[in-house]
C-alpha cells in the first residue's frame, strides 16, 4: 500500500479547488501539480498548494509528473480530450466532474476507452455523502417504507447540471437497479447553447427492471423547493412505498412518514463534509480493488445512459429501450427540435432564470 498518492488536478475553478484542497487534506494523497488554461486563476491557487508544479499545458504537465490521480474538473466539453491525457500519464484512476459526457456517441467512446485501459474511474455525485441523503437511505433500507414501487427526483437548475444528480441518487434509492426503458418531454430551447447545453425543461419516467418507476423533473418546469430559498440548490429526491416516504431536500434536510409517524432532520449539501469521504473512498479503492467507490465509472454511466435516452425519447417520442444499442448526438438532435421554442416556466424565479422576466409563469396563482 502506497504512503501517498500523487494527484494532478486540472481547472482551477471552484470545483478544482474542492477537488485539490480536499485531496491535499487527505494524509494518503499529495497534490504535485495544478493546471488551469486561466493564468491569474492559477497564479491565485498555487499558495495553497506549495511544491505542486504550476501548467497551464495538462498534457505536458501530467506527462512529466505521471500522477497516481488524475482529476480534471474542466468545462464538459472536453471530457474525452481529458481522458486520453489522465490514461497517457500513465495514472491509475482518473476522476472527473458530471456529466459523463454531453452525447450518449461521446460517452459510449469514453467507456470503450476506460475499459481498454484498464483505469479506474470516478464521476463526483459527491452530493450522497450528505448525512440527510444517507438518512434517507437508511430508513429505505430498513425496511419501514415497505416495498418501494416509486422514486423521483426535481431540479430547478438545468439537465446538464443537475439531471445525472438526480438519476444517481434515484437509482441509488432504487437499489441500483438497471432501467428498462424511458419516457420523456422537453420543452424551451433557451439553455441550449450554455455551456452546459441543456433543454430548458425535461420530464420524463423510467422503468427499472425491479419494477420500480422513477419520475424525475428538471428546469424551468419543475415544481418550487419552497422550503430551500437558494435557487440552485431546489432539488428534491425521495421514495415511495407501500407504507410511506422518505426524502431528502439538497439544501434542507430530509423527512419521512412510515406506520410510526412523521421525521424529520436535518442536513445540507456542504463540499467541506460531503468531498472529504468522497476522496477518502478514492483511497480506499486505490488500495483494495474490493472497495469499488459508490461514484465508480459504470454507476454513473448508467445514470448517464437513462438521461440520453430521456433526451431521444423527448425528441423522437414514444418509449426508448435500454440499454442502448446505437450511439447518437442526443444534443444536436435537441438543437433542433426545440429550436424557436419557448419554455413554460413554473415559478417566478424560473422565468427569471429562464426567461429573463417574471412572466408566463403557468400554474401558479398571484
Amino acid at each position: 500500500m502506497n504512503d501517498k498518492y500523487r494527484v494532478v488536478v486540472v481547472g482551477m475553478g471552484k470545483r478544482g479547488m474542492h477537488h485539490a484542497l480536499a485531496f491535499q487534506a487527505n494524509r494518503r494523497f499529495e497534490v504535485v501539480g495544478i493546471c488551469d488554461i486561466n493564468p491569474f486563476r492559477l497564479d491565485a491557487a498555487a499558495p495553497g498548494f506549495l511544491g505542486a508544479v504550476k501548467g497551464r499545458n495538462a498534457l505536458q504537465l501530467a506527462s512529466a509528473l505521471k500522477p497516481d490521480v488524475f482529476c480534471f474538473c474542466t468545462l464538459p466539453n472536453l471530457r474525452s480530450e481529458m481522458i486520453r491525457i489522465g490514461i497517457h500519464s500513465g495514472a491509475r484512476l482518473i476522476a472527473f466532474e458530471k456529466p459523463v459526457a454531453l452525447t450518449s456517441r461521446e460517452g459510449m467512446e469514453i467507456r470503450k476507452t476506460l475499459a481498454a485501459s484498464g483505469i479506474k474511474a470516478v464521476v463526483s455525485h459527491q452530493h450522497r455523502y450528505g448525512e440527510h441523503y444517507h438518512k434517507v437511505k437508511e430508513i429505505i433500507d430498513s425496511g419501514a417504507l415497505g416495498r418501494i414501487h416509486t422514486v423521483y427526483g426535481t431540479a430547478t437548475a438545468w439537465m446538464m447540471h443537475n439531471l445525472s444528480h438526480l438519476i444517481d441518487y434515484m437509482r441509488w434509492y432504487s437499489g441500483n437497479g438497471e432501467a428498462r426503458w424511458v419516457m420523456a418531454q422537453a420543452a424551451g430551447d433557451g439553455k441550449m447553447s450554455d455551456l452546459h447545453p441543456s433543454p430548458d425543461y425535461i420530464a420524463g419516467f423510467i422503468q427499472f427492471a425491479t419494477n420500480i418507476r422513477g419520475i424525475v423533473e428538471c428546469g424551468a418546469g419543475a415544481p418550487d423547493v419552497p422550503e430551500v430559498d437558494y435557487w440552485w440548490r431546489k432539488c428534491r429526491i425521495g421514495a415511495q412505498g407501500t407504507d410511506g416516504f422518505a426524502e431528502v431536500l439538497t439544501a434542507g434536510g430530509w423527512r419521512a412518514v412510515t406506520k410510526t409517524g412523521a421525521k424529520s432532520g436535518g442536513g445540507c449539501m456542504s463540499y467541506d463534509l460531503d468531498m472529504p469521504p468522497y476522496i477518502q473512498d478514492i483511497a480506499d479503492w486505490l488500495d483494495d480493488d474490493r472497495k469499488v467507490h459508490p461514484c465508480n465509472f459504470e454507476s454513473a454511466y448508467a445514470g448517464f445512459e437513462i438521461m440520453m435516452a430521456l433526451c431521444r425519447s423527448a425528441v423522437d417520442g414514444g418509449q426508448v429501450a435500454l440499454p442502448l444499442a446505437e450511439a447518437a448526438d442526443e444534443i444536436e438532435m435537441l438543437r433542433a427540435y426545440l429550436a424557436g421554442r419557448k419554455v413554460l416556466p413554473s415559478t417566478p424565479a424560473n422565468a427569471k432564470e429562464y426567461l429573463g422576466a417574471e412572466a408566463n409563469v403557468v400554474g401558479v396563482s398571484s
